[in-house]
């Protein structure tokens, strides 16, 4: 792609205005030493500069007045600089007297200077006077473009600069992260950046002796070092404005290199843009497409320092002579600024005084489009004499040199020294080249080259490569036939000239790449005509066909070679593509450029040509012509006009950004020519689909076919396909492998020579079968089967080239279709088929086969006809009616039909033999996907994915093309696929289970937002996971053991299918079903097997799972994922979450998955083909698009909904009548309760809920008699849409569910089990759903109550009553949903009316039962899993209740007292007994929990939740009371997974022995004091929060949730633990009292409670400490320190249901000082004690301790306590027993340190050695202090005290009088 940036100038150069100034502007780039573009001249000067130059100027063409310029930059770097430079007029002196007033003077100062000024305004006037037509070097200076680019729109370049901005130019630019530049070397990119306005100040005045370009690129390198030389010079200081932008699409008034107008061009009166022309810094490889001949001239340097006499000024005059004669100088020089347009004459700048210059110049000649032997270049040397002496003229001539333009017919270029002859040259000179030294001619310097000079030529007419040359003139000799014939130095005879065409064609492959790719049209034209006319010389047919067809071969590989980098997906080149569709046609039918008759009669489109890779068939579909709808058969009247060829002819539409025709092929075009985008910058040339068709081909469509003009001499005609096919299936083996490299060439070549040779012939009314000779069939069958071998061959060598060559055949094949017999084309293609189907067995690799041969397929059925090619009316559609065939009750395939099923009908919905044959392109696609979906099948992944997107476009296109509108065309349509539906249901295990997506199935209560118009949350039932566990169907036991639950997950063998995948499969069955007959579909479920039913019904619910909608929100959830959304990439997702791919499997599954299609992708081929490879673009998706993408998913969720419904009520009406109806019904009532769970939009709930409604009353058996899941299910869907905010479904809603409810009561006059399901239902809605509308739900029961009143047929009954009771019930739970509302909050709280709602339940179980789960529920989502778990236990306690009471089974828990080593709170559970219930009364205790079942599904998740909780002892004590029943059951996989979960829970309490690693909770006593806290005002709780939480934690989260509640400055935390004075607080403020609190056991207890977790499981009694001192304060002096501890005890024990539990009983105790001595001294000898004998042992730890227990520095330390306390003996007797265990307590204290001592001497290494030694010294020390308090006996301790207690007994404990 060519960057293009504009510059355009403004304002006057210099500050002071005395003389014309003209400036030259052009790119160089100075890594490669070249200059990238030709020169804009431009000229800022003012209409009295401009006067100055009257006398020598004409008057000034429009197009030299241009002041701004579009450059293209291909190849752009960071090295190219914008050069300007500045020339005057002539004048006397060298150039830096004349730079020397631009220096001095000053604007500034033009008072003081007006002298000067006017003095130098005279001279300057005079100059232009005489020497007007010279000019002279000035001044020069560069701008560093990488500088502008990158820091545009940041600052301008100078702070003088006003800041200017043009936005004119860019106002359609969008601004976007694109404006970005890399900085990096070849990332510089000058397409899009910020326009900016450049003020240049600063030039520098041109150096005589440095003016060439060499010198030039020395100055630019040196000028981007930082101490560059340039910066030394005096600059001449001047003001050049420049605005830099990228140019924009189409801009307005531009001028072609040529100076042709280039529209729009509004007004040929405004001010032009030029567009200069580029001479690239590499290579660039573009045909032409339009006329140009341009002839650049570089004069370099001349050397006359030999010549005698006054040479000095030197001016080189430059003619471009058509003859020797001066007169016949053309006007073909291009004029630079403010001059004519062209000029017969142009010179050099003059360096003043300098014998030998040197030169800038850039001469621009326009070639004559013929250029002869006598055309020539003149150059003539002359002297200008700059003062105006008398005598002496004003050029002297002083020199002449000349090119001869052509040399042997080819022109001349290239660098030239030339010697130059001082005379005039002699007649007849200009044949020869001045190198030959003419007699009598006098040479400067002695004929030796003095005049350096160079030729470049951009040109569309020569080619300038010597094979090209050669080959284009023999060509052109044949065809004129002027023999003889001179080439070069040989003269050619007609004998000689087909031994050089030969040659020559052979030599083609020689030429240089670049001349090469821009002929390439031209050469293919010739040799095409080569091969189809060949030359007859000397009377004598000239066979080159097989030449040519090599020399074509070659050069379309090395065309394609040298654009490798601009292929499109499928490897084809742009640029060769471009010529089969505009260049190409077939010899002798190029239109004559005035005949108007071959217009074109037909926009026409090449449809099967152009086609982008996967774009799908409805592309073209879309706008082809409708057929009739009554009949779409292929039995079209066979006069009509194939619309198929003539699409195939290319004649594609030109619009301005692709417009690649050559106008050479378009005759008569005005002098505005198109622009041009160079074909390798990627622009698809198949875009422009609908354009009209313009020019080139399209002359060639229409109806006439007038024979051309009248051939001078005979010829003969062969056809091109036919000749194609010939030379290719005989071509050798180095030929072949080139064609085969370009097959897709040579093929659509081929088929639009058939298409031409159609049409011109008038061909297309002939029969199919006559159209094309048998011959030339047979070359197609061959090539058909050779090229299909090399597929074959070499997929497993070269796969790309085997998927390209593939690719073409398949198109190639596709475009046969349009324009051969039909029948011979798919014999080709099932020979192709059995080609590889034979490979098959033998292949190493079957999967590379079956992808190709899969792509081959689906660009066969992409055909725009391929509906009509199948065939849809056909005869194997059944006869409308049913027709009665042999009554067969016995027949066993149908588990309905009392008749043999239909072989028709089967035939049609299965891929037989006939409905093959019959449909034959929709045979081979169903049997490929067939072919992947076999569960054996390899690679299975990439072979899903391209069968199932092959079909799903087709549906695509079918469903969009207007001409299958019609319904009942649609539903023939549909026939096609109908095997569809039995391959989907048959593939049905291996389909992604939508259903079980992570977090899918826990359901729990995961609802969605309110942002789904309120039609409700997705829920699953009560609770999904114990449904899951619960196994009970809803069929009979006799039947299969589940209609549709699928086969069971272990028996999914074969490789699943991708989460897209089946989406795709799955969109594509609701397609068929929803646009198939119904008839015919209820004819086809009417022969279907139970179990094949069984598995439609599963296939429905997966559908219904796989769109179900997931709101906006699972939209913004995707979004935020930082990589590129794609379908596959979630389904990629899915998959490595739940681990079913690895990540190196993933790679390579990637790096097999390369197909010809880019995967519909536009990934290149040669780029990583990773999907989700970061793009340029962004990321994330805007609100608009999210909207979009949900609303789509709305869309598609109830279409496919309602598909479904539709297909379910088919299958109803079919199964009416069978015997197996039950099971049946009861599994569509399935699918139907699914669908009306999930988010639904209202539109198909009124549809659903209808539905439902229609089988509940048809079929009430369903419900009421076998299966109470389904009741409680639907109860729970209703009642959830009943809360609906959308009126219409709240009132289908609340019909469905009174009439649930009358009919329950007229089957068997009760409606207890209705009546406990809704209440049941109602309860599991409200524990477990948050945004639950209370008010709808009112407003829902206030309307069934109406329904209930005035209910005529009921009105005797006592229906009405029991309504009013049920929803009198309902209310009352509503009630209890407001408080819970109100406390959302607030989880203690939440969880505490929850309680207290399941306790109110304790007479019913069923629905204590689901306020269970609920707790569990809520627990669960706050991740108290014990608390959860404890749930479970009491709900397995509730039902082993019950289960004791129905039966005693041995094997069965006795009720709740077997669940009591689990927890001790389980007792609660048996409030249930005979009076309360009895077991047989219907309604109650008739929820599936309530079976054994049940129970094992609540226990299994009862551990499971222990489990999460890490109480893995408490697991084991559950599966103690599940095995047994498990055993009963002879269930030997759960006892396999329960031993497995046992063995996994023992050994994590191995590893977790020391407890540290399992923390298992911290205990908080919470009390309330204040009016404001209502029923919890002074209540006392002890809460259990998570492990590891401090103090300030709770305290700041209750301080924050109360303070919100109650308001600012109303909440008070007590800081302190002691008792709360409640006379001292202020009324109106709400206090709360935290205390952390410990576990406490008695003595006895201990010894049960080994391990941690016992110390923490089952705690009731709690226990803290509050230090106070008699004054009041909390710590004081030792002989005044108090303790008080107060123990708590819990109402019921830890954990429990409920995480705060009250406190029911409170004990404190006082301890005198010494009593806290002796509580401290045991402390610290514990400490001592565990710290010596820790094991491993630990020196830091034990040395802290000791430090801490001998250092002499402890404050309060032993011996101060030993000191305060057994100093003397206490008087009082009391204290006696004290004093005694104090000094005790001391031994032992002493004892331990110097165990710790020695344990430490024995761990230390020799650098604490000192250390050590200080401990002991300390620790004499402390002995020797101890030992005189600790030799003192006490006598009397002996005899025992009569009233002494011992305070640390529990019984002695006494309120402290304090």
């Amino acid at each position: 792609m060519s960057a293009e940036q504009e510059p355009r100038l403004g304002g006057s150069v210099f500050e002071i205005e005395i003389e014309p100034i003209f400036g030259i502007l052009a790119l160089y780039d100075v890594r490669e030493k070249k200059k990238i573009s030709e020169n804009f001249y431009f000229d800022l000067n003012s209409d009295s500069m401009k006067g100055l130059l009257r006398a020598h100027g004409t008057h000034p063409a429009i197009s030299t007045l241009a002041r701004s310029a579009i450059f293209s930059v291909t190849y752009p770097s960071p090295d190219i600089f914008l050069v300007i430079k500045l020339e005057k007029v002539l004048q006397q002196g060298d150039i830096s007297e004349c730079c020397e007033p631009y220096m001095v003077l000053k604007e500034a100062d033009a008072a003081k200077n007006k002298e000067k000024l006017e003095k130098l305004r005279l001279a300057a006037e005079q100059f232009c006077t005489r020497l007007g037509r010279y000019r002279m070097p000035f001044a020069w200076t560069a701008v560093h473009l990488a500088n502008i680019v990158s820091s545009a729109g940041q600052l301008d370049r100078d702070s003088d600069s006003e800041g200017e901005r043009r936005p004119a130019w860019t106002d359609r630019r969008r601004r976007g992260p694109q404006d970005r530049v890399n900085s990096g070397d070849d990332a510089c990119s000058f397409s899009a950046f910020r326009p900016a306005t450049l003020t240049v100040t600063n030039f520098f005045k041109q150096e005589a002796e440095r003016l060439s370009d060499e010198d030039l690129f020395k100055f630019l390198a040196d000028m981007r070092r930082p101490s560059s030389l340039l910066r030394r010079l005096r600059p001449v200081t001047a003001q050049l404005k420049i605005d830099i932008s990228p140019a924009p699409e189409s801009p307005h008034f531009c001028l072609s290199p040529e100076l042709l107008q280039v529209k729009p061009y509004p007004d040929p009166r405004g001010r032009p843009t030029k567009e200069m022309l580029e001479f690239p810094a590499r290579e660039v490889y573009a045909p032409h497409t339009s006329y140009r001949n341009l002839l650049y001239v570089y004069p370099h340097s001349l050397n006359f320092s030999s010549r005698q006499g006054s040479v000095r000024n030197l001016a080189v005059r430059v003619q471009y002579m058509a003859g020797e004669d001066p007169s016949q100088a053309l006007p073909v020089i291009f004029g630079k600024s403010s001059c004519s347009e062209f000029v017969r004459e142009a010179f050099t700048p003059v360096v003043y005084h300098n014998k030998s210059p040197e030169f800038y110049e850039e001469f621009k000649l326009r070639l004559p489009a013929c250029v002869t032997e006598n055309h020539h270049l003149l150059f003539t040397f002359y002297h200008i004499s700059c003062q105006p002496r008398p005598g002496t003229a004003l050029e002297t001539p002083v020199g002449f040199t000349w090119i001869p333009l052509l040399q042997h017919g080819r022109l001349r270029t290239g660098p030239f020294c030339l010697p130059v002859s001082v005379e005039r040259p002699p007649p007849s000179y200009s044949v020869l080249t001045p190198d030959v030294a003419l007699p009598g001619m006098r040479w400067v310097d002695g004929h030796k080259g003095v005049f350096s000079v160079e030729l470049t030529a951009v040109s569309s007419v020569h080619p300038q490569d010597p094979h090209l040359d050669k080959f284009f003139t023999l060509v052109h000799v044949l065809e004129e036939g002027a023999f003889p014939f001179r080439l070069k130095d040989v003269v050619l005879s007609e004998g000689t000239v087909e031994q050089e065409l030969r040659a020559s064609l052979a030599a083609l492959r020689l030429a240089s790449p670049e001349p090469l790719v821009a002929f390439s049209h031209h050469v293919l034209d010739k040799l095409v005509r080569l091969v189809v006319r060949p030359p007859i010389i000397g009377g004598q047919i000239v066979n080159l066909g097989r030449g040519a067809f090599e020399a074509m071969a070659h050069v379309v590989s090395l065309v394609h070679r040298s654009l490798e980098a601009a292929q499109d997906a499928r490897g084809h080149c742009p640029l060769l593509t471009a010529y089969v569709y505009y260049a190409f046609r077939l010899p002798g039918t190029e239109p004559s450029p005035l005949s108007g008759e071959w217009a074109p009669l037909v926009t026409v489109q090449p449809a099967t040509l152009a086609r982008c890779p996967g774009r799908p068939a409805s592309f073209y579909l879309a706008r082809s012509k409708s057929i009739s709808s009554s009949n779409p058969d292929l039995a079209g009247a066979p006069g009509s006009v194939d619309d198929e060829v003539s699409r195939i002819l290319a004649s594609k539409g030109i619009d301005r950004s692709h417009s690649w025709v050559n106008s050479a092929y378009a005759p008569g075009g005005s002098k505005a020519v198109l622009r041009r985008a160079p074909p390798y910058c990627g622009a698809d040339p198949r875009q422009a689909i609908n354009c009209n068709s313009s020019r080139a081909s399209s002359y060639l469509v229409g109806s006439s076919s007038a024979p051309p003009a009248s051939q001078p001499r005979p010829t003969v005609q062969k056809l091109l396909h036919e000749e194609l096919a010939l030379q290719w299936v005989v071509s050798g083996s180095a030929v072949r492998e080139a064609v085969l490299q370009h097959a897709w060439f040579f093929f659509q070549l081929m088929v639009k020579s058939m298409a031409l040779h159609l049409l011109l012939g008038q061909r297309m009314d002939t029969p199919r079968k006559l159209r094309f000779p048998s011959r030339f069939l047979d070359d197609i069958m061959a090539l058909v089967g050779s090229v299909g071998l090399e597929v074959i061959t070499r997929c497993h060598k070269d796969t790309e080239l085997a998927e390209h060559l593939n690719t073409s055949l398949a198109f190639f094949l596709s475009d046969l279709l349009s324009l051969a017999d039909r029948g011979f084309v798919f014999s080709l293609v099932r020979a192709h088929y059995k080609q590889v189907a034979t490979r098959l067995q033998s292949a190493p690799n079957p999967v590379a086969l079956l992808t190709l041969r899969m792509d081959f397929t689906r660009v066969l059925c992409s055909h725009e006809h391929y509906v009509t090619l199948n065939l849809p009316c056909c005869p194997l559609s059944p006869p409308a009616s049913p027709s009665p065939s042999i009554s067969s009750t016995t027949s066993q395939s149908s588990a309905f039909s009392s008749q043999a099923p239909d072989p028709k009908v089967s035939s049609m919905f299965e891929l037989s033999g006939p409905f093959r044959q019959q449909h034959f392109l929709a045979g081979l696609l169903l049997t490929e996907l067939a072919l992947a979906l076999e569960p054996e099948a390899e690679g299975a992944s990439l072979l899903h994915k391209k069968a199932i997107s092959a079909i799903h476009s087709l549906l695509c296109s079918h469903d969009a093309d207007p001409r299958y509108a019609d319904a009942t065309v649609k539903a023939r349509v549909a026939e096609l696929y109908l095997p569809l539906l039995s391959l989907s249901r048959d593939t049905l295990p291996r389909l992604h289970d939508f259903a079980e997506g992570p977090g899918q199935r826990s359901r729990l209560a995961s609802v969605l937002d309110s942002d789904t118009e309120g039609e409700g949350d997705i829920g699953g039932t009560i609770n999904p996971s114990v449904a899951m566990a619960i196994a009970g169907g809803p069929l009979a036991p006799g039947s299969r053991a589940s209609i549709s639950q699928g086969p069971p997950t272990a028996s999914r063998s074969g490789s699943p299918l991708s989460a897209e995948s089946s989406r795709t499969l799955l969109v594509c069955v609701l397609w068929v079903l929803k646009n198939a007959e119904p008839a015919l579909l209820q004819r086809w479920a009417t022969d279907l097997s139970l179990p094949q039913l069984g598995r439609l019904l599963d296939l429905l619910h997966l559908c219904l799972a796989a769109f179900e909608y997931k709101g906006k929100k699972a939209f913004e959830r995707i979004n935020s994922l930082t990589f590129k959304k794609s379908l596959d990439m979630k389904a990629r997702l899915e998959e490595a979450i739940l681990g079913t791919i690895g990540a190196r499997q993933e790679m390579v599954r990637r790096s097999r998955e390369r197909s010809p299609f880019g995967n519909q992708e536009n990934v290149r081929w040669r780029k990583s083909i990773t999907h989700w490879r970061q793009t340029s673009d962004r990321v994330d998706k805007t609100k608009d698009e999210m909207e979009h993408e949900a609303l789509v998913d709305g869309n598609l969720a109830t279409e496919a909904s309602l598909v479904v419904l539709d297909t379910l009520e088919i299958i109803v009406q079919t199964v009416m009548l069978s015997e197996a109806r039950e099971s049946v019904l009861g599994a569509v009532l399935k699918v139907v309760l699914y669908s009306l769970g999930s988010a639904q939009s209202a539109i198909f709930l009124q549809h659903g809920l209808a539905t439902q409604r229609a089988l509940v009353s048809k079929f009430p058996e369903l419900l009421f008699e076998e299966d109470t899941e389904l009741c409680a299910d639907l109860c729970l869907r209703l009642l959830r849409h009943c809360g609906s905010r959308v009126s219409t479904i709240r009132t289908h809603a609340s019909a469905s569910l009174y009439l649930l409810m009358r009919q329950n009561f007229e089957i068997g006059n009760n409606f207890a089990r209705v009546k406990m399901q809704v209440t049941m239902s109602l309860s599991s809605l409200v524990g477990t759903t948050q945004n639950f509308s209370e008010e709808h739900l009112r407003r829902s029961l206030k309307t069934i109550l109406t329904y209930a009143e005035e209910d005529v047929g009921l009105r005797d009954s006592t229906f009405a009553e029991q309504v009013q009771d049920l929803m009198f019930n309902l209310h009352m739970i509503l009630t209890d949903t407001v408080k819970m509302k109100e406390h959302q909050e607030d989880p203690e709280m939440l969880i505490d009316l929850m309680y207290r709602i399941a306790r109110g339940y304790q007479g019913s179980p069923d629905l204590r039962l689901t306020w269970l789960q609920n707790m569990a529920g809520k627990h669960a989502e706050l991740g108290n899993h014990a608390e959860a778990a404890q749930c479970m236990v009491h709900a397995a306690a509730l039902v082993a209740e019950y289960l004791a009471l129905l039966e005693d089974s041995r094997h069965l828990p006795v009720g709740c007292v077997s669940f009591q080593n689990i927890s001790s709170n389980v007792l609660e559970e048996s409030a249930i007994s005979d009076d309360i219930l009895s077991p047989d009364e219907e309604g109650f205790c008739s929820g599936k929990h309530f079976t054994e079942l049940g129970l094992v599904g609540l226990l299994e998740q009862a551990a499971a939740y222990f489990t999460m909780g890490g109480l893995y002892e408490a697991v084991n004590e559950v599966y103690k009371t599940l095995i047994p029943i498990l055993e009963a059951h002879r269930d030997y996989k759960k006892l396999a997974a329960v031993h497995g979960k046992l063995q996994e829970a023992f050994t994590k309490i191995m590893h977790q022995s020391s407890g540290w690693e399992r923390v298992f909770g911290t205990y908080f006593r919470v009390g309330f004091y204040g009016a404001r806290f209502g029923d919890l005002d002074e209540q006392e709780f002890v809460y259990k929060e998570p492990s590891i939480t401090k103090l300030a934690e709770i305290s700041h989260r209750l301080e924050e949730f109360y303070t919100e509640r109650f308001g600012e400055d109303v909440v008070e935390i007590v800081k302190d633990s002691n008792p709360v004075d409640k006379s001292k607080l202020e009324p109106q403020k709400a206090y709360i009292q935290i205390t952390y609190v410990e576990p406490y056991f008695d003595t006895y207890e201990l010894k049960d409670r080994v391990t941690y977790f016992d110390r923490n499981y089952g705690l009731r009694t709690f226990l803290f400490c509050t230090p106070f001192t008699p004054d009041g304060r909390a710590h004081g002096e030792l002989p005044e320190q108090h303790k008080r501890k107060t123990l708590l005890s819990t109402a019921h024990a830890f954990p429990y249901i409920k995480t705060r539990i009250r406190v029911c009983h409170r004990e404190e105790t006082v301890l005198t000082p010494v009593e806290v001595a002796i509580e401290d001294m045991q402390k610290k000898t514990r400490e001592l004690a565990f710290a010596t004998e820790q094991d491993p042992p630990d020196p830091k730890m034990l040395q802290m301790v000791l430090q801490g227990s001998v250092g002499p520095t402890v404050n309060q330390g032993p011996l101060e306590v030993a000191q305060v306390f057994l100093a003397e003996i206490p008087e009082d007797r009391k204290l006696f027993r004290h004093h005694n265990k104090l000094r005790l307590c001391f031994k032992d204290f002493c004892k331990k340190c110097e165990d710790a001592l020695r344990k430490n001497k024995a761990l230390i290494g020799p650098d604490q050695k000192e250390y050590h030694r200080e401990l002991e010294r300390n620790y004499c020390r402390l002995r020797e202090a101890l030992q005189p308090l600790l030799t003192q006996r006490l006598p009397q301790l002996l005899a025992p005290a009569p009233g002494l207690r011992n305070s640390l007994n529990r019984t002695s404990f006494r309120k402290a009088d304090l």
